[in-house]
């Protein structure tokens, strides 16, 4: 299959920011050690990113939505860049904390912009796909980067890794530059215009699927390591295989659930895929104990962590058809806000001193709760609006 060059430098963006989210947590030691603080302190940065996508999503894309979408995804790459070289020289704990609060901030507004951006340039019925190939990025991320530039942090200095993220993001301007095609702005709207959306009750019940549903796949994420460990036995020293392994399924997912979702529809898609993710943390649950069977698992919950990420989101554009960078803003910060809870949530078994699997039995109860409102959601807005029947005949006819 050919690749649309067009798409490259949204996924470009993408492998940037996969890799500043994802490789701090395995380098928090280091981080530690350097600036003489705790771990725990040193998991603040950790935080104070997440902090900077959910405040600075809908505030930059509030702001930016009267300007071109290029010229747009290029200032917040450039923000991207400019922070995280900021960290790679920040000279101490505070100074660090703030810059990390502000890389955060493009995070979600650049994957606001640019699945809108990637809806557009695909053309009716591969929307889903283009979504998941400007996702990509952020899968290969997991997948290659993040050990890569993790070992690279350990071995030589951990600042080399935010001087490497910095340098992916110059990559990404000038690709944004060179590839991504101009297009026009919306000169009709504003902030309070933009928020409309929330108004809308179909919007809240994606909002729900996203925090609540997707959020319990992160109760297995967020506790992976002492699961595989302690419960399946593997050794720490086999632990970056295992990443790699649930990096490999995140890339398989993210494609495979385009594809899916761009033929069954994105609610159809949606709800069969968090009713597999309910199904697969209960297998966690009851067989991670089992080593092999553990591994398995492992692939199938990192593919099945971002197969929702195309279907979802086409879910709240048409929720938001007037305002749908905002909405896929909002997206991100809800992707955020399921981290947060389905690590918050995981992690309560374990103060009573429950097992390492009991974490994923919560995640059973949240995918439960995605489940039955991504089948209400379906019941509800499920069916092809006439305006969405009409273009689809204009197509039909065009392609004749």
């Amino acid at each position: 299959m050919k690749i649309d060059k067009r798409i490259i430098p949204l996924a470009i963006g993408g492998l940037g920011i996969g890799t500043t989210e994802f490789t701090v947590m395995g380098l928090l030691p280091d981080i530690a050690k350097t600036l003489q603080i705790t771990i725990p302190q040193a998991g603040h940065l950790i935080s104070a990113y997440a902090m900077g996508v959910v405040i600075g999503a809908p505030i930059l894309i509030g702001y930016s939505v009267k300007f071109p979408p290029k010229r747009v995804l290029m200032a917040f790459m450039v923000l991207f860049t400019l922070f995280n070289g900021l960290s790679a020289i920040a000279p101490n704990y505070t100074t660090m904390l703030i810059i990390r609060f502000m890389s955060g901030l493009p995070h979600g507004a650049f994957f606001g912009v640019g699945t809108v951006v990637a809806a557009k340039m695909a053309g009716k019925g591969k929307e889903a796909f283009y979504i998941s190939m400007m996702f990509t990025g952020l899968t290969v991320a997991n997948l290659v980067m993040v050990p890569l530039v993790t070992y690279i942090g350990h071995t030589f200095h951990w600042r080399l890794y935010f001087a490497i993220v910095a340098v992916i993001g110059l990559l990404a301007i000038f690709f944004l530059k060179l590839w991504l095609p101009a297009m026009e702005s919306n000169q009709n709207t504003h902030f309070l215009e933009e928020l409309k959306f929330l108004k809308n009750k179909q919007s809240w019940l994606v909002l729900t699927i996203t925090a609540i549903g997707f959020g319990g796949l992160f109760t297995w994420l967020s506790y992976i390591t002492p699961l595989m460990t302690v419960v399946a036995g593997i050794k720490s020293s086999q632990m970056a295989y295992v990443m790699v392994l649930a990096g490999a399924g995140m890339v398989v997912g993210n494609l495979v659930g385009g594809v899916v979702s761009d033929k069954l529809g994105p609610e159809k898609t949606c709800a069969l895929l968090i009713f597999l993710m309910m199904i697969s943390l209960g297998g966690v649950f009851f067989l991670a104990e089992h080593q092999s069977i553990a591994l398995v698992l492992t692939f199938m919950c990192g593919a099945l962590s971002m197969s929702i990420a195309s279907p979802i989101n086409i879910m709240m554009m048409k929720a938001a058809p007037n305002s749908e960078m905002m909405a896929a803003a909002f997206m991100q910060a809800g992707f955020n806000i399921a981290n947060a809870m389905g690590a918050f949530l995981g992690g309560i078994p374990l103060e009573y001193g429950l097992p390492f699997n009991y974490p994923s039995l919560v995640g059973v109860g949240m995918t439960f709760i995605g489940v039955v409102v991504s089948v209400r959601y379906m019941y509800l807005y499920g069916k092809e609006t006439p305006a969405e029947k009409e273009a689809t005949a204009e197509c039909v006819s065009c392609d004749q």
